[in-house]
């Protein structure tokens, strides 16, 4: 059995998570390739005993992340039996977009993989673990830290595949750039949304005031798991980004305890919810009880007189 291992970074070196990756499929696999997005750590995955071979996929659509520009990059080099991730927000992102791509299944947040394919993962808050087999080709992500890093020394080769000469790629990557905002882990104000703001195309009136005073547009898990228009990437929480932001504003958020755990360090919290008795107004500093539709343009109005 092939297997295809996509190798996770971390500020251009190679993520120890990889190690793990490729320990758990060594163990099953007769051949593990690892892909190295943008090169990064490709000599140091050369390494890792149990490698059979590395492609070091390089060019310039890996200077900023996005799923889709990513995914068409790797795609076509990950032809493995069987595709492995990290069990990461970027990891999960590509390993269901590369599945969906390749039309085969895709097993999330794994713990436990064996020959068989036998794998186990938590399901109901961890309250339970769900044991199924796996049917090749399929797409999976392994929870870090769930699996033994390979040990000793390889000296796996080392083939380098640059796709810039993909015209497309190289326009994809213009565009994003082009539409780059600023990412809620950085930023020093964000407004989130939740599932209250009832309709994905509202999150437009989000962005509206995010433009005028500088800030980032978040999103609950809710309204992550609801809408397909709203990206991962934009989820604030225990299972999305940590933020920590002078300023925090949550509009049509309960306050769900996994949100909380992501923004409740920020120095002020602003809730805006119609429910009195959300969980959001116990860890804000300013609640308004209203409708987003009566609050924001009152908000964007002040917000917009003090950034001027």
């Amino acid at each position: 059995m092939e297997i295809t291992v996509i190798a996770e970074g971390n500020d251009g070196d190679l993520h120890p998570v990889t190690s793990q990756l490729v320990g758990a499929s060594s163990r099953i696999g007769d051949s593990v390739t690892v892909l190295c997005p943008g090169g990064w750590g490709s000599a140091e995955a050369a390494s890792i005993p149990g490698v059979s071979k590395v492609i070091s996929i390089e060019g310039a659509c890996f200077d900023t992340y996005d799923c889709r520009i990513w995914s068409k990059a790797i795609s076509p080099l990950a032809n493995g039996d069987l595709v492995v991730a990290a069990a990461s927000p970027t990891g999960r992102e590509i390993c269901a977009t590369i599945a969906a791509t390749r039309s085969i299944p895709v097993l999330q947040d794994l713990t436990g993989l064996e020959e068989g394919i036998v794998a186990t993962r938590p399901i109901f808050s961890g309250k339970a673990v769900e044991e199924c087999s796996i049917a090749l080709p399929c797409a999976i992500s392994l929870r870090a830290n769930a699996f033994e890093a390979s040990q000793g020394e390889g000296m796996a080769e080392i083939s380098t595949v640059n796709v810039d000469s993909d015209v497309s790629i190289s326009v994809r990557e213009a565009l994003a750039k082009a539409n780059e905002r600023l990412d809620v882990s950085e930023a020093n104000i964000v407004i989130s949304g939740g599932r209250g703001m009832g309709d994905p195309g509202n999150f437009s009136h989000l962005y509206e005031i995010a433009d005028e005073i500088g800030a980032a547009v978040g999103a609950s898990r809710a309204a992550v798991d609801t809408w397909e228009e709203i990206p991962h990437s934009m989820q604030v929480g225990q299972t999305g980004k940590t933020v920590a932001p002078s300023l925090y504003i949550a509009v049509g958020i309960s306050g769900a305890i996994q949100h909380l755990a992501g923004m409740r360090t920020s120095k002020y919290i602003v809730a805006i919810n119609k429910d009195p008795d959300a969980p959001i107004f116990g860890v804000s500093d300013y609640g308004i009880v209203a409708t987003w539709e009566e609050a924001l343009p009152v908000l964007k109005e002040e917000l917009c007189r003090l950034s001027n």
